[in-house]
């Protein structure tokens, strides 16, 4: 069972510890520090919150530690992930589906920082998997395959760019592979391709392949997130070795521009963005921050896309415990029936919505912005 934490409400949290400014790059790494600690001191054992998985909830947190670490300069982090690669390396070798790529985009900076061969062993193995088996809709667009019994024939879900694009980027800038540089790049510009609405610029949630639609067509917040926060990190890593489509720069600036537009007015986004009956969403909210923030360092997006990151870690602040429980965080939310059952999604606490959060603090931190509640 889901212990359902609703975050809706930010009246509710008390967080006098973390109000004021935050103009110094210690008080956003003393909150990052907070964020960490309430991932990796969790015992639980709810879904949410369990780290001791190969999937990509904790997936998405072993990234983010791993980039908290390296930009903020805390090896502690980074020892973390190592020992935690070490803890489950049996759950490693069954990881067979998009969704459990994604703790293995920790592997390349791991390997730099450590030298281990298996590593970069178990990396090869994964990213060859992706080149030669992973399934393909009829677009050639990796199928969006998960851990549970359940599956999604043809469909396309924005999440995989996360979950498993970033991976192949990271793997091809270490070793060089060609062949997984372009396939990268490829998955990225196609899931844009197929997912981005044409009229507001941001992204739907899926797409069938099979009946040619966006399935429910909402334009969910976490799903934007995904591909914000992810596409900057694999401009990056690809730019020596594959050049970047028009294509992508084009569908990636129309859709942080309609993502501007839909930003509330205290910084956050509603779980579906252009529904603002339904509430507001802290790890969507966070991703799309953190997405601007590398974006405007890897040159993709202008330096005004600062201040809508500023605005959000201001809206993020309030849902943030003392003790760095990040609040208001839907629960998993596959490719829902309609666009209203979005909005029924319950909110507790989650290694992605700690990781994002975390994400988007370490971003900033290491900028040295100064960032206002």
């Amino acid at each position: 069972m889901h212990s359902n934490h609703d975050g809706s409400a930010a009246e509710d949290i008390t967080n006098k510890p973390l109000s004021g400014t935050f103009a110094d790059r210690d008080g956003l790494k003393e909150l990052a520090r907070r964020v960490y600690r309430y991932m990796t001191d969790s015992k639980s054992r709810d879904w949410g919150m369990d780290i001791e998985q190969w999937d990509w909830v904790p997936g998405v947190g072993i990234i983010a530690i791993a980039e908290y670490g390296a930009a903020l300069e805390q090896e502690s982090a980074i020892e973390y992930v190592r020992q935690w690669v070490d803890r489950n390396r049996e759950r490693m070798a069954a990881a067979g589906t998009v969704n459990a790529m994604a703790p293995f985009a920790a592997f390349p900076e791991l390997y730099r920082r450590t030298g281990q061969e298996e590593l970069l062993k178990q990396a090869g193995r994964i990213a060859s998997w992706m080149l030669e088996e992973a399934p393909r809709t009829r677009e050639g667009a990796f199928e969006h395959t998960v851990t549970e019994p359940e599956s999604f024939p043809e469909q396309v879900w924005a999440d995989t760019v996360f979950m498993a694009v970033l991976f192949l980027a990271r793997y091809a800038a270490l070793t060089g592979d060609k062949a997984a540089a372009e396939e990268a790049m490829r998955q990225t510009v196609l899931h844009l391709r197929l997912l981005q609405d044409e009229r507001t610029g941001v992204l739907f949630h899926g797409w069938d392949c099979e009946a040619s639609g966006h399935l429910s067509a909402a334009r969910w917040c976490r799903a934007n997130a995904w591909i914000t926060c992810a596409v900057p990190e694999i401009v990056a890593e690809l730019r020596k070795l594959v050049p970047m489509p028009a294509e992508l720069g084009e569908r990636y600036v129309r859709m942080t521009e309609g993502l501007r537009k839909l930003q509330a007015a205290d910084g956050l986004w509603h779980t579906v963005m252009d529904r603002p009956d339904f509430y507001k969403e802290a790890s969507g909210s966070a991703g799309i921050a953190c997405g601007f923030l590398k974006a405007v360092r890897t040159g993709l997006l202008p330096e005004d896309y600062l201040q809508s990151a500023e605005l959000a870690i201001a809206g993020l602040l309030p849902l943030i415990t003392p003790e760095g429980e990040v609040k208001g965080v839907s629960g998993g939310t596959p490719v829902m029936p309609s666009v209203e059952a979005y909005n029924e999604i319950p909110r507790y606490p989650t290694l992605y919505g700690q990781g994002l959060t975390l994400m988007l603090l370490s971003e900033a931190a290491s900028a040295g912005r100064e960032f206002r509640k």
